[in-house]
């Protein structure tokens, strides 16, 4: 890194991603400055820098004291080890060691007495709500929602008619062939374990899942005019039911607040839908396949006069951005759900949802919300005179 990089750093303030420090003493305090910023986006530690920016910058001593300590604590107070990169770099006459720590793929990372640490802000703090733990672990792939038991569910919240349709289409028999207890087949498919259903189980196949998850719903409004604090609105439903009943009634509910325009058709001819009915069903299905499930949040459909909103909790998963989905490039955030919703929705799993929505509909825009935790996707409605 040049000095004129430093100074443009310095320059911008300390944040989650920029940590201004005067010293190291201890690896304790530099193994719980790596484990934050390794658990969160990654990011850079410019030591010899006080907190108000000020260059005070380090003795050539300080410098190879404080290399050993960064290298030390990143493999002893990091657990597991991580290999940041330090460099030495002369800004105005002194010396000042830049850190650049990368964020990890191994998360949660954990500082030597077992604490785990994010960054918050410019400053970390400690994790222990069970629901952060549970998505750091997801973002290794060590767990996923859809896979995690649902306490107080049995093989009896399970519509039996809609599984044993989904059992005869996937597998070309039907369940009473099978010899084996409802339960038995649902442990076998992994939608079940220990007589409890798992989420996947529950939001595919439960007759109302919104008893165990009542968070789990669609907030959809159509407002009156573009400010959602407005007080009016032409529509309202809080939408429920297993995915495949969220998708049709959230379709339903779109379908019913948006014009239908005659494209230059005939008087006689049914009025097409002012935005695609493709564009808007591969959104949804997004939306409902690719949420966080450890966020106890419902999805939000807002309708506003210029515009559609579809936010679902939770942002992109696992180092993608916006420019990744829209070219086409997927993460399997919730694989259960996503390898029963190709005979559940319409759905493909082979990344190509994002594109064939822009395909028609290429005024989508997409929003990427670390701070909010949420993804928004926003659909502009064209105007008519």
């Amino acid at each position: 890194m040049e000095a004129i990089e430093v100074i443009g750093l310095i320059a911008r303030g300390d944040d989650s991603r920029l940590q201004f420090k005067r010293d190291f003493t201890n690896a304790e305090s530099v193994g719980a400055e790596l484990v934050a910023m390794s658990n969160s986006k990654g990011g850079t530690i410019l030591i010899g820098v006080e907190d108000a920016g000020l260059v005070v910058g380090l003795p050539a001593s300080d410098v190879r004291r404080i290399n050993q300590l960064v290298a030390n604590a990143a493999t002893n107070n990091v657990r597991p080890p991580i290999n940041p990169l330090t460099e030495n770099v002369e800004v105005d006459g002194r010396l000042v060691i830049v850190v650049t720590v990368n964020e990890g793929i191994g998360k949660p990372y954990q500082d030597q007495s077992g604490a785990i640490w994010v960054k918050s802000g410019s400053d970390k703090r400690r994790v222990t709500a069970r629901e952060e733990l549970q998505r750091l672990f997801q973002s290794s792939s060590l767990v996923h929602a859809d896979e995690v038991p649902v306490e107080g569910t049995t093989s009896a919240d399970v519509d039996l008619g809609h599984f044993a349709a989904f059992f005869e289409k996937r597998f070309d028999t039907s369940i009473d062939t099978q010899g084996l207890a409802l339960d038995r087949l649902l442990e076998n498919l992994n939608l079940a374990s220990g007589g409890a259903l798992h989420l996947a189980g529950l939001l595919l196949f439960g007759k109302f899942p919104q008893r165990y998850r009542p968070a789990f719903v669609v907030k959809a409004v159509s407002f009156i005019g573009d400010d959602p604090a407005a007080t009016g609105f032409r529509d309202s439903e809080d939408i429920d039911g297993c995915l495949r009943d969220l998708l049709v009634r959230t379709m339903a509910f779109l379908s019913r607040n948006l014009r239908r325009l005659q494209q230059g058709k005939d008087f006689n001819a049914p009025g097409e839908l002012e935005v695609s009915h493709i564009a808007l069903e591969e959104l949804v299905v997004n939306m409902l396949l690719h949420r966080d499930y450890f966020i106890s949040a419902p999805w939000r459909v807002m309708i506003f006069d210029s515009r559609i909103e579809l936010i679902s909790p939770g942002g992109l998963p696992n180092n993608l951005t916006v420019e990744h989905i829209r070219n086409g490039v997927s993460n399997m955030r919730n694989p259960m759900l996503a390898s029963f919703a190709t005979y559940e929705l319409p759905y493909r799993g082979i990344g190509t949802g994002i594109r064939r929505a822009l395909a028609h509909a290429p005024g989508i825009t997409f929003v990427d919300d670390p701070a909010l935790n949420l993804f928004r996707a926003t659909i502009p409605r064209p105007s008519v005179t």
